[in-house]
Parts: C-alpha cells; structure tokens; sequence
C-alpha cells in the first residue's frame, strides 16, 4: 500500500471537469511531480488532496485511511506549501517559525527552528516581519514553515515559484534529502530542472485528465 493513494479523482466546476478519473501514489521517500500547461488542474489536484478543496467524485487515502486534515494523524504527517500561505505579520520571521514548531510539538523546537533557517539561508531575516521581506524570501518562510514541522508527505505547490536559479538548486538538494529521510512528495511544477533532479515519477495533466 502507498502512503499517499488517490483514486477516481474528479473535481468538477459548474460544467467543466478540471480534474477527471485520476489515479496517483506515492510512496515513503518517493517524489511525484505533477506537471502540464496552466489550466490544466495541478493546483486542484494538490488542493483536494491536502483537503482545502472537496472532490466532485474520488477518493484520497493516506496510510489507507481517508486523509482527513482535522485529524491528529494527519496534522503530524501532512505538510503543505501552498500559494496561499498565511502569515502572522506580526511576528518575526523566527517567531513564526517557533510558533509553527512548538504547536507541532516538536521537540528540541528552537535547535529545529535554528537548523532550518541555516538551511533556507534566512538567518540575517530572523528578525524581520513577513512584509519587510523579497517575494523569494518569503517563499523560502513558507518552505522553512514546512520543514519545521513533523512530516512524512510533503504536498508542494510550485515549491521554485519566485527562486533563482541557485535557490531552485537549493531546493533540489533539500528535497533530495527529504526523499532519502524516508517523505514523500507530491508536487506541481514548472520549472524542468527540478523535476528532473527531484521526481522519480511524473504525471502529465491536459484536457481530460
């Protein structure tokens, strides 16, 4: 059994199938890379996996359960980097980090928090607000927002959007190291290096699909 498993997923709008019949898995420490032109449903895809958007028809399992994301079990297993992320503009950019970890329960939460901002290169932005920050900072917030929490799926919304060329191979090596921790990884993109580097499979979506 996957740890991820989709099957039959339809999400329909008034009249229009955006996303029909898919099936998809994924397993621990596997990538799956969505791809395809605009409009073509990469985004829906991930939103009804993760549960922000209700399926048409279908059905998303994880650990052959419902993925249900007001779960517990899912709470500490599901990370997500999103367009749409949340901050707290009030908040430093490590404050917003240890609240995400501390409310995750992770343990050692400041050595944690400490490591990841090292890692996404924002230690000189530690004590900024969101709002001071470049859009390509703040993609990296929202991807040290993942990395600071229990995960074993990691469902990633053009995780390279608003990185240059050196962070989207940043980003490469980290996912890498994800996959070998033992994560999986559901992801759309469109940025073929990443894919290239990060995706043992890939499912192209078009018209029908």
């Amino acid at each position: 059994m996957a740890l991820l498993e989709v099957r039959g997923l339809r999400r329909r709008y008034a009249e229009i199938d955006v996303v029909s019949g898919l099936d998809l898995d994924v397993d621990a420490g596997e990538a799956v890379a969505l791809v395809g032109s605009n409009g073509t449903g990469k985004s829906t895809v991930l939103r009804c996996v993760t549960g922000a958007d209700a399926p048409t028809a279908g059905t998303v399992t994880l650990d052959g359960q419902p993925l249900d994301d007001r779960t517990a079990a899912v709470r500490t297993a599901l990370a997500t980097v999103m367009d749409d992320l949340d901050y707290f503009p009030d908040l430093s950019v490590v404050e917003h980090l240890d609240l995400f970890a501390r409310a995750h329960r992770v343990a050692d939460a400041e050595a944690v928090v400490d490591g990841v901002l090292r890692d996404v290169g924002l230690v000189a932005q530690a004590g900024q607000l969101p709002g001071t920050l470049s859009s390509g900072q703040r993609r990296r917030l929202a991807l040290a927002s993942a990395f600071v929490r229990p995960r074993r799926l990691l469902v990633l919304d053009e995780p390279e959007q608003r990185l240059d060329v050196e962070g989207v191979a940043w980003l490469a090596q980290r996912l890498t190291r994800e996959k070998a921790e033992g994560t999986a990884i559901l992801m759309a993109s469109h940025e073929p290096a990443l894919v290239e580097a990060v995706a043992d499979r890939v499912h192209e979506l078009g018209s029908g699909h």
